[in-house]
């Protein structure tokens, strides 16, 4: 069962109530007793993960895996091909200097 936040539109009393997914939304503020009470709609809370073994990748589709391993592969040949033709460049400008 979830857990509804309330604001009294007459007292700006909030307050939350933890309430079937069925019941109908509370109208009476328990601060000023008048039927003004308005659910807020929020964020709310998500699900959240406790505990050690959730991972970001462990629900991604085999298409969305094979498509980042491609891309990292990628970005490893091209970072060192340019480790590769900086140490040219430093070798080479060494023996104008001289």
């Amino acid at each position: 069962m979830p857990t509804y936040e309330y604001r009294c539109k007459t007292c700006e009393h909030e307050w939350e109530e933890f309430q079937s997914i069925k019941a109908k939304p509370s109208r009476k503020c328990p601060e000023c007793g008048k039927l003004k009470a308005e659910r807020i709609i929020s964020a709310g809370g998500g699900i959240i993960f406790k505990g050690s073994g959730f991972y970001q990748t462990d629900y991604r589709s085999e298409s969305y895996k094979k498509a980042a391993n491609a891309d990292k592969k990628s970005q490893e040949s091209s970072s060192g091909d340019s480790k590769k033709s900086g140490d040219s460049k430093a070798s080479s400008s060494g023996s104008d200097s001289k």
